[in-house]
């Protein structure tokens, strides 16, 4: 299990259109440059947000996240979305997405439905990080759009409320349709209940019968499996090859304090210290199963000083030494064969 983290996305089409290099980008955001290559490995929270921040300094377009929500690739689109755009209704989309979000990001989408109106919030997943405003814009984009396309109607929120500075504010107001409200308390896009049972023209019924089944399989699994304690350990094996990660290291990757990370973690009934200790464990087995690392790499690659340290590791974690555990793994695949 992995911590909630975003698929890398490939935004370059768009910002080139803009006259911003991805490169440029994750420069600013000081983000590894092989990002830029879409790899698939994801990035946690506090990764998308430097990149957001990275983003606003480099492009100077106020409108720079509602483009890049409006052209995303559509072979880019996760699953979630898919099923979303092809709901029954507006609300129906809108509650789909919220149940999917899970899934493809490490957001929490929240419909609150009072009197006339129905506000959408959204709040993240494990992390004390301002969120961006070009991050923002993005996603309230998306999601006016996901009205605007499904019913084929000029659809207009009833208004918008963003926490910031105001800026720009006949361009959001030009884009959204409706009054833009600026140091407002939290962040919503609020939309006429009436708007929510709108029928969409692109509702399909044996395409959300096909993928229903799987989303809800995985949402039930995301649940039973998520925690802290797993998201520390994917962090952590992330940085061993570069460094020995301290808890401020994981921390930070992941978007928290050091003390609200090492709470989280006891309120788990674990330390730190444990969680890498495991992690180092099966990063050793991963890397000496696949057999093409030799032990002082292996070591390195786990944050031990030297091999020796690496060897008495590996006898307390599995009573052998990593000679031994690699001769009895291929014993056993062989008998399995």
């Amino acid at each position: 299990m992995t911590a909630p983290a975003y698929p890398v996305p490939d935004y370059r089409s768009t910002l080139q259109e803009m006259g911003v290099e991805m490169g440029q980008v994750l420069r600013a955001a000081d983000l590894p440059l092989a990002l830029a290559s879409s790899s698939p490995g994801g990035m946690t929270v506090a990764q998308v947000f430097a990149f957001w921040r990275g983003l606003a300094q480099v492009c100077a377009d106020p409108l720079v996240g509602v483009k890049i929500a409006l052209n995303l690739p559509r072979e880019q689109y996760h699953p979630a979305s898919i099923a979303a755009q092809h709901a029954r209704t507006f609300r129906d989309g809108l509650q789909r997405l919220a149940r999917y979000k899970s899934l493809c990001c490490a957001e929490e989408m929240r419909l609150i439905e009072q009197g006339d109106t129905c506000a959408v919030e959204i709040h993240w997943v494990g992390t004390d990080l301002p969120v961006p405003p070009r991050f923002i814009d993005a996603i309230f984009a998306a999601q006016t759009e996901l009205g605007r396309r499904g019913t084929a109607c000029v659809l207009h929120p009833r208004r918008v409320e963003l926490s910031r500075e105001p800026e720009a504010v006949e361009v959001f107001e030009r884009f959204y349709g409706c009054r833009v409200h600026f140091r407002a308390p939290q962040n919503r896009l609020i939309f006429n209940r009436s708007d929510l049972e709108l029928p969409f023209v692109t509702y399909n019924a044996a395409l959300l019968e096909m993928l229903e089944p799987s989303l809800d399989r995985a949402v039930s699994d995301r649940r039973a499996k998520s925690s802290v304690s797993q998201q520390v350990k994917w962090v952590a094996q992330r940085l061993l090859s570069s460094c020995l990660p301290q808890l401020a290291d994981v921390a930070r990757e992941l978007g928290m304090s050091a003390r609200s990370l090492q709470r989280r973690i006891a309120e788990e009934g674990m330390s730190y210290r444990q969680l890498l200790t495991e992690a180092r464990r099966e990063l050793a087995h991963q890397y000496l199963e696949g057999g093409a690392l030799n032990l002082v790499e292996v070591a390195c690659l786990l944050g031990f000083e030297d091999p020796n340290s690496f060897y008495r590791a590996f006898r307390d974690w599995e009573g052998m030494t990593p000679r031994e555990w690699q001769r009895r793994r291929s014993l056993g695949r062989g008998a399995l064969a």
